[in-house]
């Protein structure tokens, strides 16, 4: 590995939205910068499903009040890989993709050393802003390591014709419900609430409840999955065990934050069920000098509180504390 020390003001790492939106605001400040992105740009967002809709409307997810201009009020996943990666490329924004953080080492002078697959570098600030996409919730049972089980949804086609099972009443698992059983797929869902959950999109909960309701797509409520094997899989119903006839196996059971590279990097996180990082309200500075959080990371295991729409004012006060402690030049 080549190893130099560059000097920057701040480190971004992560290229998502709020990434870019601290490295626009960075630039505007005269902060010097780096964003470090493991992935492609956006490399969270690429893997949403092919044919997500966001939430939001196009407008919550500006940055810099750059115009997100969509077909549709709510955009879909395509025009937001491409509005980010114009605001990118058209404001040349210094970003290395394809380059993993490794490691954050604090110095004495609450400096800090980056380490990544491809360099060291050194800064004073560090924004983490990685999201909570890359580590799945596992259920831990027996079977989830096979080669037909799938943390991940992308696209329909890939399941047309096949027994299916979706574990899970989150959006994710709503939208590959309905996606897989329109293409032709036989789709049951495994949930363990009594009801689809009521977070879901209020244009799609109607869809997949009225989807349950004729029989078009077989849902069991207050149930768990207790196995999985080969061809078939074993659930836990309120009334018995059952063993159903399987082909492939989705478990969308939700995401968390990577809670070990923050502790390696020496930020508390509260030891409750939420483990929430701490950090400070009004700076997103963290319990580590100089060490900030920015978006949906900040909410821990709470991955529904944060998301680019409420988090994009975090990269003003994360750059106007920075800016208040550089030294006045005279």
């Amino acid at each position: 590995m080549q190893t130099h020390n560059l000097d920057y003001d701040l480190i971004i790492i992560g290229g998502g939205p709020i990434g870019i939106a601290c490295a626009l605001e960075a630039e505007k400040n005269k902060v010097s910068y780096l964003i470090l992105e493991k992935g492609c740009l956006v490399n969270s967002l690429y893997h949403y499903p092919s044919n997500m809709t966001f939430f939001s409307t196009s407008d919550k997810l500006e940055l810099d009040n750059i115009p997100f201009i969509s077909n549709n009020p709510k955009p879909r996943k395509a025009e937001a890989m491409e509005y980010y990666r114009r605001i990118t490329t058209s404001n040349e924004l210094n970003i290395h993709l394809f380059e993993k953080v490794i490691s954050v080492k604090s110095e004495e002078d609450n400096s800090h050393l980056v380490t990544t697959t491809k360099n060291t570098y050194s800064t004073k600030n560090i924004v983490v802003a990685t999201g909570f996409y890359d580590i799945p919730n596992y259920l831990n049972i027996p079977g989830e390591d096979l080669p037909k089980v799938k943390h991940y949804y992308n696209d329909p086609h890939y399941y047309a014709t096949q027994k299916t099972i979706v574990v899970g009443s989150s959006n994710s698992s709503v939208d590959a419900a309905l996606e897989i059983y329109r293409k032709g797929g036989e789709v049951t869902m495994i949930i363990r609430k009594p009801e689809i959950g009521e977070r879901v999109k209020y244009w799609v909960r109607p869809d997949i409840i009225n989807r349950i309701a004729e029989g078009s797509i077989k849902a069991y409520f207050n149930s768990k999955l207790l196995e999985i094997r080969e061809n078939e899989v074993v659930i836990e119903t309120s009334e018995r065990k059952e063993t159903l006839e399987n082909d492939f196996v989705l478990l969308l059971t939700g995401y968390r934050p990577n809670f070990k590279f923050l502790e390696e990097m020496g930020i508390n996180i509260s030891d409750d069920d939420r483990r929430i990082p701490q950090y400070d309200q009004e700076t997103m500075e963290t319990n580590v000098p100089g060490i900030y959080l920015a978006g949906v990371i900040c909410g821990g295991m709470e991955t529904h509180k944060w998301f680019i729409e409420n988090s994009r004012i975090h990269a003003g006060m994360i750059i106007k504390d920075i800016v208040s402690k550089k030294p006045k030049r005279c």
